[in-house]
């Protein structure tokens, strides 16, 4: 006997066309009993005021969480933008005070050396940027940005600030070194300005860490030398030019010997900051040895 085969019921399928039909003749038919009916208008409006009211009230809700936050993004965006700018302002002040200061700076150097000029005008001198120094904290031995070719030569002076900063030991046709007289193997041949009394300073960097360097061999015998004297270069020096201001005495004390005295200077310039030297276009005039001609 053979198996009885059922068939599947198939499910009943209505096209979407026909839905639409439908639910436009439910929405026609509803207007009509609206606007025809008063008494199946009260279920209608019942109806709607419990099932769609609600639900419209959501959708309200919603959009105006939405048009919140919308609002709020934009004020966020306008905020980001407004910070943006005022940012931009402040680098470009910031720029604008360092530019300021730099040439307030370069103002200030160049004025140091225009009154340098002034005090030293019997001298011709031109003026050079340092372009590279040895290591260390200060200005020892250094290399400027004029040579030769711009008249420069060996044992020329050098001055900034307001006073002596060294000589010219090398040069080439646009560059020269230069060794202050803070550096160990520096001796200056000088004199006290008001009593012309003689002595050698020297170049002491482990010193010049308290701000001073050292001088020997004064003959101060009327004892007239004090604290804050100025001090100047020799007429009797083989390097340098006479007259020019060293720095000032800081300390001085007896030697041993009870014949000279001994004590510290401090330097007219700060050899800490460097950036523009004057250079004397002359060097000391050399006495020939007797058995030269």
């Amino acid at each position: 006997m053979s198996p009885v085969i059922r068939k599947q019921k198939e499910k009943f399928h209505l096209p979407p066309r026909y839905w639409l039909l439908i639910v436009s003749g439910l929405c026609i038919l509803m207007m009509v009993l609206t606007y025809t009916t008063p008494v199946v208008a009260t279920p209608f409006y019942s109806l709607v005021s419990y099932v769609v009211i609600p639900v419209q009230d959501g959708v309200t809700a919603v959009g105006s969480w939405m048009v919140g936050k919308a609002q709020m993004m934009q004020k966020i965006s306008d905020l980001l933008a407004e910070n943006a700018a005022l940012q931009d302002q402040v680098d470009d002040l910031i720029t604008e005070n360092t530019t300021l200061q730099q040439e307030r700076y370069e103002l200030t150097r160049l004025r140091e050396l225009y009154d340098l000029d002034a005090e030293y005008s019997s001298y011709k001198k031109t003026g050079a940027r340092v372009i590279a120094r040895d290591a260390g904290n200060w200005y020892h031995s250094f290399v400027i940005n004029k040579g030769t070719k711009d008249g420069l030569a060996v044992d020329m002076n050098v001055i900034a600030g307001s006073g002596l900063v060294g000589r010219i030991t090398a040069v080439g046709p646009n560059w020269a070194r230069v060794i202050s007289i803070i550096d160990d193997h520096s001796n200056v041949s000088a004199m006290i300005l008001s009593t012309s009394d003689n002595l050698i300073v020297s170049g002491n960097l482990t010193d010049y860490a308290e701000g001073v360097i050292d001088f020997s061999k004064l003959k101060d015998t009327a004892d007239q030398v004090v604290e804050g004297d100025k001090v100047v270069t020799s007429n009797i020096s083989d390097k340098y030019l006479p007259g020019i201001l060293i720095g000032y005495i800081n300390s001085i004390s007896p030697d041993a010997n009870n014949l000279t005295k001994s004590g510290t200077v401090t330097p007219a310039v700060d050899f800490s900051h460097l950036d523009t030297v004057l250079v004397i276009l002359e060097t000391k005039q050399q006495v020939p040895d007797d058995n030269h001609s």
